[in-house]
């Protein structure tokens, strides 16, 4: 059992017409077709969408994303169309929203790593692969890959894990000639993200992206190079054989695996409200990552 602790109504806007409720953004469409993406302040962990928000995350997801969509559009062209607030739509939708091109969504997680660490690590420890693609001996935790790879997912539902998939099996699902495609704009946009990462003192260790099709192009979807879907460590901190620190929701998920929230993972309970030290320092954490990042303070 997981999903929603606590499932949100959606809210009623004039013109909008509510599609979806996912684990952080809520989708409707306008009267001319286009998607309006709006991104909560939810956090999840363990499959769950917990019943305790983190102010200003929404936001900050967003203005990354749009800084990361800048930093690698002559790359592949995304499906912003615009910043506007709805006309109509709630005042605390300011800064958190987008208005995006419909696309033909491509159901596949495109997930790109140059470090070992998370799923890939525990294949890796099994069979020395990653989705199928032999990797050396002698890794750990946290050690940096010879060169980047294209490690796939399938897209679950909410409350659902994704699973890693071979590179043969994305071909067989939607074509040899997408996989390709969706191979090498993986690869190029966290080519690309990874060194201006570096400069700025954080390694990229993965991350995902979503693709969809306008008129036969491929284009960049969702969120991009965020901390909800990326990993992203201090530099300076790096060290293999251990868990790394990073810009994330670890605070979260050290929490609730720990004797002071008092919830068995294992359990089919949902876990329990976040206490306000934990809300803070995860918060913290995702301005940190903004900030450092693209150079500018949160204000």
């Amino acid at each position: 059992m997981s999903g929603f602790v606590e499932k949100p109504e959606p809210l009623q806007v004039p013109g909008l017409v509510h599609l979806h409720t996912g684990k952080v953004r809520d989708l409707y469409q306008n009267e001319a077709g286009d998607l309006v993406m709006v991104a909560s302040d939810r956090i999840s962990a363990y499959d769950w969408v917990l019943p305790t928000e983190i102010p200003d995350k929404g936001r900050v997801l967003t203005q990354l994303s749009l800084w990361w969509f800048d930093q690698v559009a002559d790359l592949i062209p995304n499906h912003v169309l615009s910043t506007d607030l709805p006309a109509g739509a709630p005042a605390a939708w300011e800064g958190r929203t987008l208005i995006c091109k419909a696309l033909q969504m491509i159901p596949v997680e495109s997930v790109a790593r140059g470090y070992l660490t998370g799923s890939g690590l525990a294949e890796y420890n099994e069979s020395r692969t990653v989705c199928g693609l032999a990797l050396p001996e002698g890794l750990s935790d946290g050690s940096e890959l010879p060169a980047p790879i294209f490690t796939p997912a399938t897209k679950a539902a909410v409350g659902e894990h994704d699973e890693n998939v071979s590179y043969e099996e994305v071909a067989r699902q939607v074509g040899a000639d997408t996989a390709a495609r969706l191979r090498q704009a993986t690869l190029a946009v966290y080519t690309r993200g990874r060194a201006i990462a570096r400069d700025r003192g954080i390694i990229l260790a993965d991350t995902k992206f979503e693709f969809g099709f306008d008129d036969g192009n491929l284009v960049l979807a969702d969120e991009v190079l965020t901390p909800d879907s990326s990993r992203f460590w201090p530099a300076d901190q790096w060290q293999p054989g251990r868990p790394q620190p990073s810009y994330d929701k670890q605070f979260v998920r050290d929490w609730l695996t720990s004797p002071e929230s008092g919830w068995d993972r294992k359990s089919e309970q949902p876990p329990p409200a976040l206490p306000q030290h934990v809300v803070d320092a995860t918060r913290a954490k995702y301005v940190e990552a903004y900030e450092r990042l693209t150079g500018t303070s949160w204000a």
